[in-house]
């Protein structure tokens, strides 16, 4: 008997018709013996729904008590999907409780918005399934050290989902989704994409932090630090799929590199993302320090920086470059405004951009192969593409681009590549 934990998407709970079909899919697999946990978004659309009347009341950077009350606002929409979907489990005979964040309980800090889990006490549920019933626990949401609701950002019912599995000590996690695996790009981009039997996690935690939205990067992380088996495969299969073709269908995350695979494939995925904005500080005074100076406020207000540049030192002066997530443009801006740039001496300035975007490619047979990147560049070259900035790591290497490019960008660096074509 495995423990098994089911992680559906908002799509797949889209309606009572859908949220009955996750129902009978779950009980198939009680009923094979298993011990079932089950991690449901909010019915899709809903999550938006709330936060559109939330911010018709907030104001343009909303404060630490207002980011309070849209938390709070935001996790109801977990909470009616695992109340309706243990309704119509019970409907199918099976024995089902649900269960808030907060009745765990997941704990978590105090990053409202965005809060990180520290730890789960799962000895209630565990008490639960040696009982014989099937555990629904709201994700995306948990409770912080002061007993107030916390989410966990946009994609965050997959953490849930994953860290759950991590506390139970869970055989595997199944990502229910609205598509049948990962792909090596967005097939609505390449209709000619493939999709991929099984992607090493390096690889999947690369994808994910580049802008892929196929897995948030919290639950890729979560599932490498604590070795959770991890599969992505669709919801929209008919519930009744033998189970044994069910449970090898998809794409699953390998924790073990198969070397062989790393010689035949050297990239396994174009990665991309719209959701970028980039920061520059002009005229900075080029010394010891100011690096920390700028990205030191940055951080401590708690907006992630991505790819950083610095051009060469010109008569003591230079140039600082980074990029950051769109919505925390104004933020950003604000803040380096406000706490950093009168710091700076005179003749410091700000510019940006919003209208850029990010193009990778991923592979761990970057590690064998020399001149990957240089084919990157001549495939974007040849399409009169211009790089703005560049960012490199083991295994896969990013630009960013202006964002008209995108899409022709993910195209022409899909086929430069042969993605494809099937690896023997």
């Amino acid at each position: 008997m495995a423990l098994i934990v089911h992680k559906y998407g908002g799509t797949s709970m889209g309606s009572v018709e859908r949220i009955s079909n996750v129902a009978k899919r779950v009980a198939k697999w009680a009923r094979a013996g298993h011990k079932m946990v089950v991690v449901p978004s909010a019915m899709s659309g809903e999550t938006n729904r709330l936060l559109g009347l939330a911010n018709e009341l907030t104001p343009e950077v909303p404060n630490e008590r207002v980011l309070r009350e849209m938390d709070a606002i935001a996790a109801t929409g977990e909470q009616v999907s695992v109340g309706l979907l243990s309704l119509a489990l019970q409907a199918e005979g099976m024995d089902a409780v649900s269960y808030a964040g907060w009745q765990v309980p997941v704990y978590t800090d105090n990053a409202y918005t965005k809060a990180r889990i520290l730890s789960i006490d799962g000895t209630k549920v565990l008490k639960d399934l040696d009982a014989g019933r099937v555990v629904i626990i709201t994700g995306f949401q948990g409770i912080d050290p002061q007993g107030n609701v916390t989410t966990l950002g946009r994609g965050g019912s997959d953490t849930s989902a994953v860290a759950v599995a991590a506390a139970l000590k869970a055989d595997e996690c199944l990502i229910f989704t609205d598509v049948d695996g990962i792909y090596t790009t967005d097939p609505r981009i390449v209709p000619e994409a493939r999709r991929l039997n099984s992607i090493s996690f390096e690889e999947i935690l690369e994808m994910a932090s580049l802008g892929s939205k196929v897995l948030q990067i919290r639950s890729v992380e979560f599932a490498g630090k604590y070795h959770v088996p991890t599969r992505v495969l669709s919801s929209f299969t008919p519930w009744d799929i033998d189970i044994n073709e069910e449970a090898n269908s998809g794409t699953l995350i390998t924790f073990e590199e198969d070397e062989n695979m790393m010689e035949q494939a050297v990239i396994s995925g174009i990665a991309f993302s719209r959701n970028e904005a980039k920061v520059s500080v002009l005229g900075v005074p080029d010394k010891p320090g100011i690096a920390y100076q700028i990205l030191g406020a940055v951080a401590a207000a708690n907006i992630e920086v991505d790819v950083i540049i610095q051009n060469t030192s010109k008569e003591g002066f230079t140039d600082f470059s980074f990029t950051v997530q769109r919505g925390d443009y104004a933020h950003t801006m604000e803040v380096l405004k406000d706490q950093v740039v009168p710091h700076l001496g005179q003749g410091v300035s700000l510019e940006g951009d919003t209208k850029i975007c990010k193009v990778s490619i991923v592979g761990i047979g970057m590690r064998s192969h020399v001149g990957v990147a240089s084919d990157m560049f001549r495939a974007l070259s040849e399409e009169g593409i211009n790089i703005q900035m560049i960012s490199t790591s083991e295994i896969k290497t990013s630009v960013v681009l202006d964002e008209k490019y995108m899409e022709l960008a993910v195209r022409a660096l899909h086929k430069a590549f042969n993605l494809e074509e099937v690896k023997k």
